[in-house]
């Protein structure tokens, strides 16, 4: 039994070892829950030059309210270097609309996944994100928030 107890609690170790803390994390809450169509999330945040690569992840909170598998939506990333990079997303939420996730606290769950890997800051300024919500109906309820992190890269 012991052998068992602790071959369990090793895994819980290396579980938690293995994942990484966000250098930056900046979350913008939505009112009543609820995302507008044509309201754009703008996120400005400072980054400085460096020589190691960065990762760049969204995330959504949800609830059991929010109606769809996915949250499409629109991505305007400007670098402090002055470029623009421009993408449509579709970020998988939840495979059954509706329903309360037993992995969920309170209720909300959390989505995520990475914009972009290995982007290097080659300026110190402000990166700017725009975020547009694409699904066609003027109110998207169900949405705690969205934000974005920058991790370091895991290589």
């Amino acid at each position: 039994m012991k052998k068992h107890f602790r071959f369990i609690i090793g895994i819980l170790v290396l579980i938690c070892g293995c994942q990484r803390n966000p250098i930056h994390d900046e979350f913008h809450p939505f009112q009543s829950q609820t995302w507008q169509r044509f309201q754009i999330i703008r996120f400005q945040i400072p980054v400085e030059k460096s020589s190691t690569s960065r990762d760049l992840q969204i995330y959504v909170r949800f609830t059991r309210d929010f109606p769809y598998r996915s949250l499409p939506f629109h991505m305007i990333l400007r670098l402090p270097s002055g470029e623009e990079r421009i993408r449509e997303y579709d970020l998988p939420v939840t495979s059954h609309p509706g329903k309360a996730d037993e992995n969920c606290p309170k209720g909300i769950c959390e989505a995520a996944f990475f914009l972009k890997k290995n982007l290097r800051f080659t300026k110190n300024g402000n990166l700017e994100i725009d975020l547009e919500n694409l699904i066609p109906k003027i109110e998207t309820p169900g949405l705690e928030g969205v934000g974005i992190r920058i991790l370091k890269s895991e290589r």
